[in-house]
């Protein structure tokens, strides 16, 4: 039943009445009585008795079409038990609302005879061959070798690390071509509708049209419900989304892939919290199906599938990689800021603001990144280089433009009057400089050039190949026809001192994003990153090598006891809330409980750690706590979250 209480979270029977015994069947949604309501739920399978002597009877099917597989319905099932949520939790996820008129098209569409004198075309059912081209994955030595894996239907399982410059969205259409052509079928999600585009526009070239169908919830609903009918009526065998895809109906699953796991959009927002990643490697074990994890960088839970033998690594030479990286330097602490007049005007190190000088003369392109999207983010007093804050709420003031009147980021009051309370000074300088304010100054610095940005009010899928200045935040970066000249990294401090366990391995990913559009080839684009050459993420930018910064943050993870070397659950609400859930939980041996923590609006966080092999039993212990909690109906909610991105 779709009532999202611990306590509930088992199957209930219910006899079937015969005038529902030819639509109630397995998969589809139904209306059941319970508690004197009439609430929502799905029928699981159908028995010819009951160990219940006194059943109730279904009200209603909703639709006769079977919405949820057994398939689904066993991965929802070890999804909720993974992260101790409910079963209820899980399906609301992986089964879209219905959408009446849409279910009403496609039913009649498939119910519509077929054109006799239409071509017959055996390409263009699941399973059919299609022709593919290992020549993109010779650069990697376990490539083709993935590729045969694929179309034998052996569940291979890759880690994958891409080159600069690398079309992965080819490389990834050449791996579901595979698969097709062993008569299987595939899920790819990514992170956003960019790389959904740019997958949508390759999976087209390879298989044709009509092969494949989009699974995200920025296409609508109607158009999201007929894309999800189609996978589970089997009429197209590759469903390519945003992380609403991971639960996509596919017939003869034979490959799951995801890019760039370390991006923090795969990562559910709602109960239980489940990771794109975890959910489809679940999927590649219960269902026997390969397994494609890829990007340009790598993430800790990505090496720790590589070390556990789980995946095996696809990576290029290290031949083929100095071949192909583009020229990268750090600036460190440049001491030609203050004697180049261009540079100071810009406020960039003389290396980064020459190599952008050198491009543009080439008419090639230019990337900035810049960390923090706006104009002044944040803002200081001029005198004593105190940070401003918000006289009514203590949050941070900013300025919107050059003009403007500072203004709190969090309660939004302005503060035209502001005097600094530790000097009394009235003037304000800038702590951190904002996309718009350093389009405006690399504008001033480079009169004539056309400049864009890309963020979060408009995010540009590609820009011309010609001279110009593109500054975007992390993750908006466009693609530039034929790569960019020079890829400028600004502001690293921004990334490497978040208070965050991620902080060095979000950096890196950011970066290498980044660099991987300049032009590849040492004598191609240049990159340049405002940090010192001797941090560990810096080392791994400069040498490409992203599997050795994720096998050390491995390790001190291990050392240090943190995700992913162990499994930790995050128990958050008011203080006397938390304390009733662990008080009342039956943690296996060896858990430890560490804080408090403070959260937000007054609450606080414990977490519980637990060795990965005690991971099921943590799970359990916890929802088996919650549900206790919820049927004596405790006011208070407790949000529990299972290797949650965010720790402190």
């Amino acid at each position: 039943m779709d009532v999202p209480l611990p306590h509930l979270d088992r199957p209930f029977d219910y006899l079937v009445p015969e005038a529902l015994d030819a639509e109630a069947q397995p998969g589809v949604r139904v209306k059941v009585r319970f508690a004197g309501q009439l609430v929502d739920g799905w029928l699981l399978e159908r028995a010819e008795s009951s160990a219940h002597p006194k059943l109730a009877y279904l009200e209603k099917v909703v639709s006769p079409v079977p919405v949820l597989s057994p398939e689904v319905a066993r991965l929802a099932r070890a999804v909720a038990d993974r992260y101790a949520g409910s079963l209820a939790d899980v399906l609301r996820l992986a089964v879209p609302p219905r959408h009446a008129r849409a279910e009403k098209a496609v039913t009649a569409d498939a119910d519509a005879p077929a054109d006799p004198d239409a071509p017959a075309d055996a390409d263009a059912r699941p399973g059919g061959r299609a022709e593919v081209d290992p020549r993109g994955w010779r650069d990697y030595p376990a490539g083709p070798a993935l590729l045969r894996a694929l179309t034998d239907g052996r569940p291979a399982r890759a880690v994958w690390s891409a080159l600069p410059g690398e079309d992965w969205a080819g490389r990834y259409a050449d791996a579901v071509a595979a698969t097709v052509a062993g008569g299987r079928g595939a899920v790819v999600v990514v992170a956003d509708a960019r790389d959904l585009d740019r997958l949508d526009a390759a999976l087209t070239a390879v298989l044709g049209a009509g092969r494949h169908v989009r699974l995200t919830a920025a296409d609508g609903p109607a158009r999201r419900y007929r894309a999800f009918l189609a996978a589970r009526r089997g009429d197209v065998a590759v469903v390519i989304g945003t992380r609403a895809a991971m639960f996509a109906p596919v017939e003869r699953l034979g490959l799951v892939a995801i890019w760039d796991d370390g991006d923090d959009l795969h990562a559910e927002p709602r109960a239980p919290y489940p990771h794109a990643r975890d959910v489809l490697l679940t999927r590649a074990q219960l269902g026997d199906a390969a397994a494609l994890v890829g990007g340009y960088a790598r993430s800790a839970e990505a090496q720790l599938l590589v070390e556990t033998s789980w995946a095996r690594e696809v990576v290029a030479d290290r031949a083929v990689v100095r071949a192909r990286t583009p020229a990268m330097a750090p600036t460190g602490d440049d001491p030609q800021l203050a004697r180049d007049p261009g540079a100071a005007s810009a406020r960039l190190p003389s290396l980064a603001w020459t190599s952008a000088r050198d491009a543009l003369r080439a008419d090639l392109p230019v990337l900035v990144q810049v960390p923090r999207r706006g104009y002044v983010p944040s803002v200081a007093c001029a005198d004593c280089r105190t940070p401003a804050r918000c006289p009514h709420c203590a949050g941070p003031l900013a300025l919107p433009s050059a003009q403007g009147t500072p203004a709190c980021r969090w309660c939004g009051r302005v503060a035209a009057a502001y005097a600094c309370p530790d000097c009394g000074g009235r003037q304000l300088r800038a702590s951190v400089t904002g996309a718009r304010r350093t389009a405006e100054e690399l504008g001033r610095a480079f009169p004539g050039v056309p400049v864009r940005t890309s963020g979060r009010e408009e995010v540009l899928a590609t820009v011309p190949g010609g001279a110009g200045l593109v500054i975007a935040t992390p993750g908006a970066e466009p693609v530039a026809d034929g790569g960019y000249g020079a890829v400028l990294l600004l502001d690293s401090w921004a990334l490497l001192t978040r208070a965050d366990l991620r902080a060095g391995e979000e950096a890196l990913r950011r970066w290498m994003a980044a660099a991987a559009l300049a032009r590849p080839g040492t004598a191609g684009g240049r990159v340049v990153v405002v940090a010192d050459g001797a941090l560990a993420p810096v080392q791994a930018l400069l040498r490409w090598d992203s599997a050795w910064f994720a096998a050390r943050e491995l390790a001190e993870r291990r050392e240090l006891g943190f995700p992913p070397a162990v499994r930790m659950a995050s128990v958050t609400g008011v203080a006397e809330a938390v304390s009733d859930l662990l008080d009342g939980a039956r943690l296996p041996d060896g858990a430890e409980v560490l804080g408090p923590v403070p959260a937000d609006e007054g609450r606080e966080r414990m977490l519980v750690r637990v060795p990965r092999s005690r991971a099921a039993a943590l799970a359990e212990a916890l929802h088996a706590a919650a549900g206790q909690r919820s049927a004596r109906k405790a006011a208070d909610p407790v949000r529990l979250q299972v290797d949650p991105l965010v720790l402190f």
